[in-house]
């Protein structure tokens, strides 16, 4: 693992408070929390259905998330059993060396398509101020100068905004809803780097797609910033298929995924803030 002309761009974006970090389950399931094969398995047997009917039937999470909704009337069961399962402990989140050097990395904005607060929890063991946002409102009243933290796909705190559901999914593809309009902003303006994403996520590749499409639309895509996204072992197919949409994927070299990625971002860090690199 190398890119150092890409840790230059990425920490002379920091420098500049023009980067924006965007985290994946990937981040999360590091320090223990379920899987997306957990979330389903639970619904699936909540709805007494066998633990191969996503695979026999080739169900989307989407789609059966959708029926749970239906046959249960709302998602509040699930989002309980989330909210149970999908939380660590302070002392769990001070000891991942991946929260650490994001918390010390201090990107002006934060996006995650993570529905738990394991993000906010780390600025707050850590001591980083940080304001949250999952609706309109919350952007019209975020104060300045501190780190935001966008929950793109809505956070437990208040499910009515939980992308969910294959409805939910079909709601955002115009992206048009305030925190899209947002984000694409920000995107405009930004310096990104994806972390803990793995591209068989539809939505996050139709998200890399649709923001291409629009520089190139502009006619000046010569000007967009750079895109990054860390993957582990990316194969020959993803990294051409995402340079087609101007995304630069960096790949790393350690045992596993968690530790690639803590290594890279243990460079980031290095070179913005050495003292910080205890």
């Amino acid at each position: 693992m190398a890119h150092d002309e890409q840790i230059v761009a990425i920490t002379g974006a920091l420098e500049r408070r023009q980067a924006m970090l965007f985290v994946g389950a990937g981040i999360s399931m590091n320090v223990g929390l379920p899987s997306w094969t957990c979330l389903i398995d639970h619904m699936l047997m909540d709805l007494g259905l066998p633990s191969s009917f996503a695979v026999a039937n080739g169900t989307t999470y989407q789609e059966i998330a959708e029926y749970y909704r239906l046959k249960h009337g709302s998602l509040s069961q699930l989002v309980d059993w989330m909210k149970r399962e999908w939380q660590i402990s302070p002392a769990q989140l001070k000891n991942s060396e991946l929260h650490r050097l994001i918390v010390k990395l201090d990107f002006p904005l934060v996006y995650t398509t993570n529905y738990d607060s394991n993000l906010e929890m780390s600025y707050e063991t850590f001591g980083r101020p940080f304001t949250r946002i999952t609706s309109a409102k919350n952007m019209a009243i975020a104060p300045a100068g501190k780190t935001q933290i966008v929950k793109y796909h809505g956070d437990f705190s208040d499910p009515d905004t939980l992308v969910l559901t294959e409805s939910d999914y079909f709601d955002r593809l115009s992206f048009g809803a305030p925190l899209d309009i947002k984000f694409r902003s920000d995107a405009f303006a930004s310096t990104l780097l994806f972390i803990g994403y793995s591209m068989s996520d539809l939505n996050i590749r139709f998200l890399l797609h649709h923001l291409w499409s629009t520089w190139r639309r502009t006619g000046l895509d010569r000007h967009r910033p750079p895109l990054f996204l860390f993957m582990h072992e990316p194969s020959e197919v993803q990294v051409h298929v995402l340079k087609r949409w101007g995304v630069t994927v960096l790949s790393g070299d350690g045992e596993n995924s968690g530790h690639s990625l803590a290594q890279f971002l243990g460079r980031l860090l290095e070179r913005r803030n050495p003292d910080d690199c205890r």
